[in-house]
């Protein structure tokens, strides 16, 4: 058996890209809702977890489906290059609140509960993707790098190993 997984079939690969995914969101529901000091996910946060959950279904009906031809690859790639650009889009934006000065930070808004009642979907994606002042609280650090810094790192690394799986020469 090849431990290396670059050379691994792409049913494998895309199969790999899904349980990075799940592992993800799995890690998100345990920061939220472990015993010791919890954390609650801001609008963008939970936009990521939107993202990360699409670029998992896409990883998964791909691994599943496993195409053997190139045509059928490339479009599960572009799929998921597509759904992993939202996710780095909405993780960039997230990190960029982060390191805004104190007097920069846009002011808080209303929960996102609240704003998906009141308001049309259009509307809520609009004003959470405009940062809120919740969104640039950091709370946690891992190595050095906040959560949305991490994000980001994974949704550019599930990008390069969807484009990689997809496009590579078999």
């Amino acid at each position: 058996m090849n431990l290396n997984p670059f050379r691994w079939p792409f049913r494998a690969q895309f199969l790999l890209g899904f349980a990075l995914c799940a592992a993800m969101i799995g890690f998100a529901y345990y920061t939220q809702y472990r015993d010791v000091n919890p954390l609650n996910p801001c609008p963008l946060c939970i936009f990521q977890r939107i993202a990360f959950a699409v670029l998992a279904v896409v990883f998964l009906i791909g691994g599943l489906h496993a195409p053997r031809g190139v045509g059928g690859r490339r479009a599960y790639g572009v799929l998921a290059l597509i759904a992993a650009a939202a996710g780095i889009g909405i993780a960039g934006r997230h990190v960029w609140l982060t390191y805004l000065p104190a007097d920069q930070v846009p002011s808080c808004g209303p929960p996102l509960e609240f704003m998906m009642e009141a308001n049309p979907f259009t509307d809520v994606i609009r004003k959470v993707l405009t940062g809120s002042g919740e969104c640039a609280k950091v709370d946690w650090y891992l190595l050095g790098l906040s959560m949305p810094e991490w994000s980001l790192l994974w949704f550019c690394a599930l990008a390069l190993w969807a484009g990689y799986t997809a496009f590579r020469q078999r």
